[in-house]
């Protein structure tokens, strides 16, 4: 993909645009210019018996309509990108004209932001108004990865589970720093120190057996002493450490899929989760409420 980006593709881009706009000048000058062919002020070209090809000039206010699209083809590049790598007399870039568009957008929402950014977020989630706008920074900003609901989906929490079920937010600052930062955790696999493939299923039958999900008996048996190589992280009472990232295995919430296939597949191959800082899209009183929002939706869930 490098091909497509250094300085040669630049030259030729600009080139293209420089020769077509040549091109067009040069047709209009031969058509402009261009003799009759015949005596009669055709092409000498005839269809179907009668049917002659004029050979009539173009129309002077086609010709200046021609004119005028060709200079302000001149002009546009000249004051915006188009020419290769040359910005423009003015400078103008998408990108600049988004983040003057997000200033002012937030510049104006900076005053109804202010009020909530003192209060805490019992506060803030007694406030209808400020929950409608976190509802709404929700929908704009998380629904893609966690869903309309918040309920998650395959390897994207769910942000609905009592505070107990959480793993990385089970607070209001954890979750406002997870939304800040962003957040990765990582499962390297495990299947090389838990033993053979044999080993590996009897280990997901024991982890299943911990939950109280349906399994085999006798493969979690067999697979207990096993766990010893996941103990590290996940505890030797499979209750997780959330200073690690590391799971709750006992609470029958399972992230990346339920069952002993999903478990093997686990321990087999890892997995590496991330969460991307969301600093950059909004400001720090957006994410204050945003935060309250998602830290409420837990507090009703643990409420019921």
């Amino acid at each position: 993909m490098s091909d497509f980006i250094n300085n040669g593709w630049s030259i030729y881009i600009a080139a293209v645009v420089i020769l077509g706009l040549a091109a067009c000048l040069g047709l209009l000058i031969i058509a402009s210019r261009r003799k009759v062919m015949a005596s009669d002020n055709t092409t000498g070209h005839v269809w179907d018996e009668d049917l002659r090809e004029l050979n009539n000039p173009l129309p002077r206010w086609w010709m200046g309509l021609f004119v005028i699209t060709v200079v302000f083809a001149v002009l546009y590049l000249a004051l915006y990108p188009g020419l290769g790598s040359f910005g423009g007399q003015l400078g103008w870039t998408s990108i600049g004209q988004l983040e003057a568009e997000q200033a002012k957008a937030q510049a104006a929402m900076a005053p109804l932001y202010a009020k909530f950014t003192s209060q805490t977020p019992e506060a803030l989630a007694k406030d209808a108004q400020a929950m409608a706008i976190g509802e709404r920074l929700y929908i704009n900003n998380c629904a893609q990865c966690h869903g309309s609901d918040a309920k998650g989906s395959k390897g994207f929490p769910n942000l609905t589970l009592p505070v107990a079920s959480r793993l990385a937010t089970d607070s209001f600052d954890a979750v406002k720093a997870t939304i800040t930062n962003g957040r990765q955790g990582m499962m390297p696999p495990m299947a090389a120190a838990v033993g053979s493939s044999e080993d590996v299923k009897n280990v997901a039958n024991y982890v299943l057996s911990l939950s109280g999900s349906p399994h085999n008996e006798l493969a979690a048996q067999l697979g207990k002493p096993k766990f010893g190589a996941c103990a590290a992280c996940h505890g030797p009472d499979g209750k997780g450490n959330k200073a690690l990232g590391a799971p709750n295995l006992t609470d029958k919430v399972w992230l990346h899929g339920w069952g002993e296939e999903a478990i093997v597949a686990m321990v087999n191959n890892g997995k590496t989760n991330v969460m991307p800082p969301q600093a950059s899209r909004m400001t720090a009183d957006q994410i204050h409420v945003l935060a309250a929002y998602v830290w409420n939706l837990a507090q009703a869930a643990g409420a019921q």
